[in-house]
């Protein structure tokens, strides 16, 4: 595909579109079978059609996989184990309205049933860290990184190019699950990468095979109704 190719869809290619945006969802066990590495390259190609900001593109990734999935895995388990506070490169919200408030704890709480989470013990808060960073059994994991001097529309830009990972990543049949845990230890990520401290570490995407028969894939997330978020004016 060129620049300025146009692009056709099947009428039975927009309902795939339109059934990997609702039926996405964020996997949370994995199976150990690893993705083909031509089926890895062909969703990070369509990915990169993501728009941005005056077509700035400003995102780069690394795709993690093998050995070095292993070490990475245990050196974050071990700087949680350490007790090392996070730091990573976007700082994690600290207060949010009212309303999304109620929404998030309620999120919590009905997911913290199904995953066996209590959200009291602080014992089983950090055994579900854990299982975030052992990736959930994927095989691979992708970081996303950019320039850190890059300002909040890069920002937005590279949520857009994450979506159409997961989303081309649906179209094929392969689960994904973004995780904000994968970035509090952004410094030693990215030296265990080989990224230089010029770049920010924006998320980590654990990918692979879907174990769907596990109960911890058997929660699906709410949304608020169309109407309570849309106003017609005319």
């Amino acid at each position: 595909m060129e620049d300025g190719d146009n692009i056709t869809l099947k009428e039975e290619d927009k309902m795939d579109a339109i059934e990997c945006i609702k039926g996405r969802m964020s996997i949370r066990k994995f199976k150990p079978d690893p993705v083909p590495e031509e089926v890895l390259l062909s969703i990070i190609d369509i990915a990169r059609w993501s728009p941005s900001y005056k077509n700035s593109q400003p995102w780069e990734l690394v795709i993690v996989s093998g050995t070095k999935r292993e070490e990475l895995s245990r050196m974050l388990i071990k700087l949680l184990e350490n007790g090392k506070a996070p730091q990573p490169d976007l700082p994690e919200p600290q207060s949010w309205t009212e309303e999304i408030d109620l929404r998030i704890k309620e999120h919590l709480r009905r997911r913290g049933e199904v995953l066996g989470i209590d959200l009291t013990d602080p014992a089983s808060l950090k055994n579900a860290k854990i299982a975030n960073f052992r990736f959930y059994g994927a095989p691979h994991v992708i970081f996303l990184f950019q320039e850190s001097t890059l300002t909040p529309w890069s920002i937005l830009d590279m949520g857009m190019f994450a979506q159409s990972i997961m989303l081309a990543a649906c179209a094929y049949g392969i689960g994904t699950v973004p995780q904000a845990f994968l970035t509090d230890y952004a410094t030693e990520v990215k030296r265990f990468l080989a990224i230089p401290d010029s770049k920010r570490l924006i998320l980590g995407i654990s990918i692979g095979y879907p174990d769907l028969e596990d109960r911890a894939n058997s929660y699906r997330s709410s949304r608020v109704e169309t109407s309570k978020i849309l106003r017609w004016i005319e």
